[in-house]
């Protein structure tokens, strides 16, 4: 099954410096920043075991590598702490009980949260997005969507991971 391509991402990227004091941070700090972009115990402890990385690049291509190899376990720990993209909050009440069906159906097919990654998608695109994402993956079998999730799963990782580095003290997840 070919994955649909996501936007190009259109901010500047972390700096050098923004990269150089991931490397430098204490480890408990570098895995909690690490958590809240992929809740992965074993894909947090990976990428902070391997640092330091020289540059950005290198930093997202093991954070690929890992979200690559995580385990069935390691999958289902990071999706258990996923929750369903937020709606613009001018959203008309049928679209939030739509989405509310669409995820339920979602969820009973597959036992855990449907996760997407919106890209640069603008708020108002976000509930089709959404909606066309569930719908058109409940077609999916189980095998095929763990993929689709786990793919979902590493653009989203990757994503945060560069608002982390943006944003070094955030106040929740990125």
């Amino acid at each position: 099954m070919a994955i649909p391509a996501l936007p190009g991402q259109t901010r500047t990227p972390p700096s050098a410096t923004a990269v150089e004091g991931f490397n430098t941070a204490p480890a408990d700090e570098a895995h909690a920043t690490l958590l809240t972009c992929l809740h992965s115990l074993r894909w947090a402890q990976r990428i902070a075991a391997h640092r330091p990385y020289p540059d950005l690049d290198s930093l997202l291509a093991a954070a690929d590598e890992a979200a690559y190899d995580l385990s069935p376990a390691d999958l289902a720990e990071a999706l258990a702490a996923e929750s369903l993209p937020a709606l613009p909050a001018d959203t008309y009440s049928a679209a939030h009980t739509a989405l509310s069906a669409a995820h339920a159906a979602y969820e009973a097919r597959f036992g855990h949260v449907f996760v997407i990654c919106l890209g640069d998608s603008t708020p108002t695109e976000a509930l089709d997005r959404i909606l066309e994402g569930i719908r058109s993956r409940l077609a999916n079998d189980p095998d095929e969507e763990r993929v689709v999730a786990a793919e979902e799963l590493r653009h989203l990782a990757r994503g945060r991971l560069i608002s982390a580095l943006e944003n070094p003290h955030p106040t929740g997840r990125p």
